[in-house]
């Protein structure tokens, strides 16, 4: 039986182990946009397909997907949610999150069963306290680069040494920075960094390809679990929960396979 502790520690064991690898998170927006439903994030509403709710995402947060315009983007999500790769990494939006029902059509449409499935959820909930206190530290081991929104704070992480921004709905308005994020690994011969990753669905296209393009760097998609530091907001209850002493069960959530 998968463990949510386990796998956790399966991947903070490579991470100090120095032996690269990927994990890229398929949370419920990229479900939604691999199921080719219209998406539409932002402080006026909330659209999933035909369900319309008030509007909660604020400005960095924001997306939007149209099945008709972006099939391009539509497409390359699939690819990366269906390449298979030594310690490619894929975390899946799990049952007691997303429901049975959308649990089950992600391994369907996956075509079969990965060695290397995971939870999307694997550094937050109930690992969120073991990712800052175990993970957070090993990267200043390596020379970090961070792929993040426009708007984010770096500078109380000096192990960062490069950086590359995004701004909204980056999947489709920044594609090109993937071209010329493997230019840059080729042209400094990178090898041995560490790419952290906190650019919602872009990151999702970004970590596929430039693994497959290197797979002697290590690619970890983030996603809001350093916002604290990154003077971005810390919105989400599990990072109220941590930061903010907000009363919440989420810390305490241990996410079922």
């Amino acid at each position: 039986m998968k463990s949510f502790e386990a796998d956790f520690y399966r991947l903070c064991n490579l991470l100090a182990a120095r032996e690269p690898f990927a994990f890229n998170r398929f949370s419920d927006g990229e479900l939604y946009i691999l199921q080719d439903k219209e998406l539409i994030l932002d402080v006026q509403q909330v659209k999933v397909g035909d369900k319309v709710t008030e509007g909660i995402y604020k400005e960095e947060d924001h997306k939007r997907f149209n099945p008709q315009e972006h099939s391009f983007f539509r497409d390359r999500l699939v690819d990366a949610f269906r390449y298979t790769k030594k310690n490619y990494f894929k975390g899946l939006s799990c049952r007691c999150c997303v429901g049975e029902e959308n649990f089950q059509w992600q391994l369907d449409f996956h075509g079969g069963y990965d060695e290397n499935f995971t939870w999307a959820n694997l550094l937050v909930n109930g690992n969120y306290g073991k990712f800052i206190r175990e993970m957070y530290p090993l990267f200043s081991e390596y020379k970090t680069v961070f792929v993040c929104n426009e708007k984010a704070e770096l500078s109380v992480m000096p192990f960062i040494t490069k950086d590359f921004r995004v701004g909204y709905n980056a999947m489709v308005n920044d594609y090109g920075l993937i071209q010329t994020m493997k230019e840059w690994i080729d042209e400094n011969n990178v090898r041995g960094h560490l790419f952290l990753f906190s650019a919602s669905s872009f990151s999702k296209l970004a970590i596929h390809q430039l693994y497959d393009h290197c797979d002697l760097n290590t690619y970890i998609d983030v996603g809001t679990t350093l916002n604290a530091f990154m003077g971005m907001r810390v919105d989400r209850t599990y990072l109220k929960s941590y930061w903010l002493g907000a009363k919440g069960k989420d810390l305490h959530k241990i996410c079922i396979w």
